[in-house]
């Protein structure tokens, strides 16, 4: 690491990215994140790394990427420590109105997120997520396991998916939700975790919702209400609906390489998900708390 000398290294062993993740400590005793990732992934991680320059210089509350290069274990980043707690740990603790200007907060930084537009080679949405549609069908049909009343999302699919038409693309954060934000020691609101980054439908962010609506439902409706300034399309109650059902549909054959306790996790989601929307009869989840 170029510029930088490290005296501690300590390994973060939570999340799902293949990163090795460290708490790493320099002379000054100041803590840095460092990520570092094998070599062949070296395109794609300064593409990451780049995008997240893009996003802190919006002043969105993230860890602020510092250096990039190659070192001997692979290709490495540093970025600024948060210190702080997970903003899904500690939701519950907070009032209800403090719940509510969370989310409403962590709608307007999504709102920034999405100022970055796509680039213009990009392929067209709508060929590109029915695609994502079909493999997803696919392979749930082929999944050994199935939800109750799983054909609810594929029908529920089938009968939308002409909404996706011309719908615009910006730059995503790519698995934005409660859990991959931190309430820092002054109590301000930090994203983290960029490395899904992506392009695509700005509204299609909103598919991990339901890890919020799950741990506070508060928290997701003013990260809706805030994001639109509380006037929300009923457009994007169809299309969340949608974005949801193909995710649940993907997220069972995909729990099974992990075991039987992320097979529950999702099935119990699953679930949820059709108790909100009634079985996929109406887009507006029961969750959702109208400012008006």
């Amino acid at each position: 690491m170029a510029e930088m000398n490290f005296i501690a290294k300590e390994p973060i062993n939570k999340g799902w990215s293949g990163d090795k993740k460290y708490c790493v400590t320099d002379a000054q005793g100041k803590k840095f994140l460092l990520r570092i990732s094998p070599m062949e992934q070296y395109e794609q991680k300064k593409s990451e790394y780049e995008h997240m320059v893009q996003v802190s210089a919006l002043g969105i509350p993230m860890c602020k990427p510092l250096e990039f290069g190659r070192c001997e274990e692979g290709v490495y980043s540093v970025q600024s420590w948060i210190d702080g707690v997970d903003a899904e740990n500690i939701i519950s603790t907070f009032s209800d109105a403090k719940q509510y200007a969370y989310g409403a907060e962590a709608g307007c930084i999504l709102r920034k997120i999405h100022s970055i537009p796509a680039p213009k080679t990009q392929e067209d949405w709508e060929t590109r997520f029915n695609r994502k549609i079909d493999t997803k069908i696919k392979k749930y049909r082929e999944c050994p396991l199935k939800y109750e009343n799983g054909q609810a999302f594929i029908d529920f699919i089938e009968k939308n998916h002409h909404l996706l038409k011309n719908r615009p693309q910006v730059y995503q954060h790519g698995d934005y939700h409660i859990g991959n934000m931190m309430i820092d020691r002054s109590g301000r609101l930090q994203i983290i975790d960029f490395n899904r980054n992506d392009y695509g439908d700005p509204w299609e962010e909103f598919n991990r919702i339901v890890w919020c609506a799950q741990s506070s439902p508060l928290f997701a409706s003013g990260m809706v209400n805030g994001y639109f300034e509380n006037k929300v399309p009923m457009e994007f109650w169809r299309l969340l609906a949608l974005y949801i059902s193909s995710n649940t549909l993907s997220s069972l054959y995909w729990a099974i390489p992990f075991g039987e306790r992320e097979i529950k996790v999702m099935v119990n989601q699953a679930k949820d998900v059709l108790g909100w929307y009634d079985n996929m009869k109406n887009p507006i989840p029961t969750w959702y708390l109208d400012p008006a």
